[in-house]
């Protein structure tokens, strides 16, 4: 009797893997979740196919050179730094910065300083206390911000084109489920 599979896998998980790790049967986390299956058949690999999926995925999306940020020279994290700014629409210091973009203080910083030198973000220092910085975006960061974010949002649709309405709903509840899940446990681990 054929093992159970991941849906558009093959039992075994076999298949020859093309470009990218793609497999005729499915995608590439199913064949290593085939691959496990041989080498461990007792071991319950069921977590790889979600968290291997998102990070997969999410690795892509970072490889997207035809994105607009890319294009106009900017990483995802740098760009989030601009957006928070933005959205947030005042200042905000480095600490609450990272809050917000979920990133190092050390890696905030290092973003603040690139885009600082690129005339998007300016710094000023507290008046009671003058190692405690507040940023906010200079007049071509807004303008920057209100330029890409528009087409970033179409091509991230554009991703999404190939899901039906009710696929990307559900996707991003059940999203939302886990990110809810894994920041509660983050919560939980900081109060200790």
């Amino acid at each position: 009797m054929p093992a159970e599979g991941a849906p558009g896998e093959r039992a075994d998980g076999a298949g020859a893997a093309g470009e990218n790790g793609w497999t005729a049967e499915g995608d590439v986390v199913a064949r290593v979740l085939g691959q496990w299956r041989q080498v461990l058949p007792d071991l319950d690999t069921e977590p790889i196919g979600v968290i291997g999926r998102l990070t997969r995925c999410a690795a892509l999306l970072r490889q997207s050179s035809d994105a607009p940020l890319a294009r106009e020279g900017f990483s995802r994290p740098e760009f989030d730094i601009l957006s928070a700014l933005r959205r947030e629409d005042r200042d905000l210091t480095p600490g609450r910065l990272a809050r917000e973009t979920y990133a190092s203080g050390t890696a905030v910083t290092k973003r603040v300083r690139t885009l600082e030198e690129r005339g998007l973000v300016a710094r000023r220092a507290d008046a009671r206390d003058r190692r405690v910085a507040h940023l906010s975006l200079t007049a071509q960061g807004r303008e920057l911000v209100d330029r890409i974010l528009p087409e970033q949002v179409a091509f991230e649709r554009s991703l999404l084109a190939g899901l039906g309405e009710e696929e990307r709903d559900g996707l991003a509840r059940t999203l939302g489920e886990l990110l809810r899940l894994l920041e509660s446990r983050e919560e939980a681990g900081t109060r200790r």
